[in-house]
C-alpha cells in the first residue's frame, strides 16, 4: 500500500513538473468523455421526448384512418376518401375481444366567438369515450352524455387554451359561444396537456359529440376516423389484426385488393421512432469515441517524449535498484492518472455542456449513467492501452546507457 502510495506521488510529481503540457495531454481525453456525455444525453433527452408526446395521445391507443383511393386508374394519396362509418366504431368495440373502447372521429376548423373574443381552432367530434381513450380529464365542469350524443346536442368542452382566450380570467362553464353561427353551450374544459413532443399545443382545441359536429357543421355522415383504445398495452398489436380483418369483412374486400383504411399502432410508431433515434444516438456516440481515441494517441505521445526526456531518470533509479517492472509501472499509472483525471474533467463538462444545451437551446436533455460510466472506463482502458508501450520502452532501457545520457 505505502508503495502504491508513493508510486503515484511519484506520478504526480512528475507530471507537476510540465503543468502546461499535462493539461493539454488531458484536453483530448476532456473533449472526447465531455463530447460523448453531452451527444448521448441529447439522443436520450429526445428519445424520452418523442415516447412522452405518443404516450400523451392516449391510453394503448389505435387510429383507423381513412385509406387511398383509385380514380381512374391513379391512386390518390391516403385520406382522400373515407369508406369509414359509425357503424364500423361500433362493430370494432363490440367484435373485436381485444379493443376496450372504440370512438368516431370528426374534425374541421373554425372561428369560435364569445362577445369581442374570437379565436381559430380545431374542432373534433367524439362519444363519450373520448376521456378514457385519450386519458384526458375534464379540469372543470363535466363530459357530455350518451343522450348528448344521441341527440345532437350543441355542447362543448374546450381546451385550455381555447378558454384563456375566449374567457381570460372567467369560468366559461355554463356560457355560451358561437360557432358556425350558432349558439353552443361550454359544459366543461379539459386539463391542460400542454405542447406535445412534436411542438403542438394539445389545448388548442374544442371537444363536443361528434353528431352535432357531422350534422351542424359538416353536413355528411361519414367520418373522419376512428380512435381505439386496446385492453392492454401488449394486446395493441392483436387488436390491430382484429380490426384489419374486421374492416376488410365489412368493407367487402377481397383478398387481392388493398385496405380502403389503414390502421396505426401508436406503440408500432414510437418503437420506429425510438429505433431511429437510437441509431442516431449511437452514431454521434461512435463520433465522440473517436476524439477519445485521439485523445489516448495524445497521451502516448507525451509519455513517448517523457521517457526520452528522463532517460538518465530511469538509469539511476535502476542503478539503485529498481526493476524493469517498477519503472514500467511508474510511466504506466502516470499515463493512468491523466487519462483518469481528464475522465472526470470531462464528466464535468459534459453533464454542464447538456444542462447549458438545454437552457440555452430548449433541447430535452438526459444525462445518462450509463454513458457517463462507458465514457470514463473507456478514458481509463485509454490510459492503459497508450501508457503502455511507452512505459515498456522505459523498462527496457540499459541503465549504464541510460546514465550516459545527456
Amino acid at each position: 500500500m505505502i508503495l502504491l502510495l508513493t508510486i503515484f506521488r511519484v506520478a504526480f510529481k512528475a507530471l507537476g513538473r510540465n503543468k502546461m503540457r499535462s493539461i493539454l495531454t488531458m484536453l483530448g481525453i476532456i473533449i472526447g468523455v465531455g463530447a460523448v456525455i453531452a451527444m448521448v444525453s441529447i439522443g436520450q433527452g429526445a428519445q424520452q421526448t418523442i415516447s412522452s408526446a405518443i404516450a400523451s395521445q392516449g391510453s394503448n391507443m389505435i387510429m383507423v384512418m381513412p385509406g387511398a383511393w383509385n380514380s381512374g386508374g391513379v391512386r390518390m394519396g391516403l385520406g382522400t376518401t373515407s369508406h369509414l362509418t359509425v357503424e364500423d366504431a361500433q362493430a370494432i368495440e363490440k367484435e373485436c375481444p381485444a379493443v376496450k373502447y372504440a370512438s368516431p372521429s370528426v374534425r374541421t376548423t373554425c372561428s369560435i366567438v364569445n362577445g369581442n373574443q374570437n379565436w381559430f381552432s380545431n374542432v373534433q367530434g367524439y362519444d363519450v369515450h373520448f376521456p378514457q381513450i385519450r386519458l384526458w380529464e375534464v379540469e372543470n365542469g363535466t363530459f357530455y352524455t350518451d343522450q348528448d350524443v344521441i341527440t345532437s346536442q350543441r355542447v362543448c368542452i374546450l381546451g385550455k387554451t381555447v378558454s384563456d382566450n375566449l374567457f381570460p380570467g372567467l369560468d366559461p362553464v355554463g356560457q355560451e359561444i358561437r360557432m358556425r353561427n350558432m349558439p353552443w353551450r361550454v359544459i366543461g374544459v379539459l386539463k391542460s396537456k400542454g405542447q406535445s413532443g412534436f411542438g403542438q399545443d394539445q389545448d388548442d382545441l374544442v371537444i363536443a359529440p361528434y353528431t352535432t359536429v357531422q350534422k351542424k357543421m359538416l353536413g355528411y355522415t361519414f367520418i373522419n376516423g376512428i380512435v381505439v383504445s386496446a385492453i392492454s398495452e401488449t394486446a395493441t398489436s392483436t387488436a390491430q389484426d382484429e380490426i384489419t380483418d374486421l374492416l376488410r369483412q365489412r368493407h367487402h374486400i377481397a383478398r387481392s385488393e388493398d385496405d380502403d383504411f389503414q390502421v396505426r399502432n401508436l406503440s408500432d410508431i414510437a418503437e420506429l421512432a425510438n429505433s431511429s433515434n437510437q441509431v442516431m444516438t449511437l452514431l454521434l456516440a461512435s463520433i465522440a469515441f473517436v476524439s477519445l481515441i485521439v485523445g489516448g494517441i495524445g497521451v502516448m505521445n507525451i509519455m513517448l517524449v517523457s521517457v526520452t526526456e528522463r532517460t538518465r531518470e530511469i538509469g539511476i533509479r535502476m542503478a539503485v535498484g529498481a526493476t524493469g517492472g517498477d519503472v514500467q509501472f511508474q510511466f504506466l499509472t502516470e499515463a493512468v492518472v491523466l487519462a483518469i483525471f481528464g475522465g472526470v474533467l470531462g464528466i464535468i463538462i459534459g453533464v454542464v455542456s447538456s444542462k447549458v444545451i438545454s437552457n440555452s437551446l430548449g433541447w430535452p436533455t438526459l444525462i445518462s449513467t450509463t454513458a457517463i460510466g462507458a465514457a470514463f472506463s473507456f478514458a481509463a482502458l485509454i490510459g492503459i492501452a497508450a501508457g503502455w508501450y511507452p512505459a515498456l520502452k522505459a523498462s527496457r532501457l540499459d541503465p549504464i546507457e541510460a546514465l550516459r545520457y545527456e
